[in-house]
């Protein structure tokens, strides 16, 4: 038998080959993965950066509202509870650690209480009263040693809250029906009686509280720069100042309750929050009470409206 041996011929009278395997074909790049015949000469530009976070440090004894509260305000995209506090005393050590944008102050807490940390901490943040409290004793002297506003508890909604705060950051008032009421009667009576002890002895912890950074030197606003000039000759002359005679200027009710916020040192704003009117209406009270005045400027118009004005004989006042 030969050694060669051709194939055998296959039914159709051709040899059959044995054929060696191909290579798979390769893949056809999608779309996508194709390069841009003209590809793009600028590149790309860094992502933009998160916004900030509006940073919250919440004060108040009992944990219940201390966790509803920062489940509320971080569940906000822009709003952060960096830190709690259960007394006034942690509320300062938090607020001087974190350095917040806004702090939520109860008044009532153990220890030192709200109104005794309340100087303390408006020199480090702006601080927002959150609180039970309604007395209006408490709401004056709360704004008297300089919260950036007043709420009580039940009085507002979820959202109404975290406008508050927002607004406290950026400087606007705001207060709940309870302590407008409180505000605008003593707005409208006048200075109130001797100040007696704040209900439950609030306040009494101040000798105790620690001690507040070195305040932030600051510019003087324009009515305090040019009322104390006039308020110092009229000590100086000895004489006492005789209260004014307001009915000559013919205020209507309405512009007599906006001088009355002006004279105690208010901004639009929070002029506009108290009366629960606009800016623009707010505005357009004060120009028509600086024309009833005789006033150029919101100092001038407080030292008439107070009576310290300095006599000019070629000009009423």
């Amino acid at each position: 038998m030969p050694d060669d041996v051709s194939p055998a011929p296959n039914r159709y009278g051709a040899a059959a080959h044995r054929h060696a395997p191909q290579p798979p074909s390769p893949p056809i790049p999608r779309p996508s993965a194709i390069p841009s015949p003209h590809p793009s000469p600028f590149a790309p530009g860094p992502a933009a950066p998160a916004p900030e976070r509006l940073r919250v440090v919440v004060a108040d004894d009992n944990p219940v509202v201390r966790a509803g509260l920062g489940v509320l305000l971080s569940g906000r995209a822009d709003i952060q509870v960096v830190a709690e506090a259960a007394d006034g005393r942690e509320a300062y050590e938090k607020t001087l650690e974190h350095r917040p944008d806004v702090v939520l102050l109860d008044v009532r807490m153990p220890g030192v209480d709200g109104i005794s940390a309340l100087p303390h901490l408006v020199g480090i943040a702006p601080v927002l009263m959150l609180t039970y409290s309604r007395e209006s004793e408490i709401v004056h002297e709360a704004l008297r040693l300089g919260a950036g506003g007043y709420l009580v508890h039940g009085e507002f909604t979820a959202n109404q809250l975290v406008q508050a705060v927002r607004d406290t950051k950026d400087g606007r008032a705001n207060f709940t029906v309870t302590a407008a009421d409180a505000l605008l009667a003593h707005m409208r009576h006048g200075a109130p009686p001797q100040r007696g002890p704040l209900p439950e002895g609030l306040g009494s912890a101040l000798a105790t509280a620690p001690a507040p950074p070195p305040p932030h030197t600051a510019e003087p606003s324009e009515s305090l720069s040019q009322l104390q000039p006039v308020v110092g000759q009229s000590s100086v002359s000895g004489g006492s100042v005789p209260t004014p005679n307001r009915q000559q200027y013919g205020l209507s009710s309405r512009e007599v309750e906006v001088m009355d916020l002006i004279a105690s040192g208010m901004s639009n704003q929070q002029i506009a929050a108290t009366c629960f009117i606009s800016e623009k209406t707010v505005k357009n009270h004060i120009n028509r009470i600086f024309t009833k005045l005789r006033s150029a400027t919101r100092s001038e118009a407080i030292a008439h409206w107070l009576g310290t004005a300095p006599r000019n004989p070629g000009r009423q006042p």
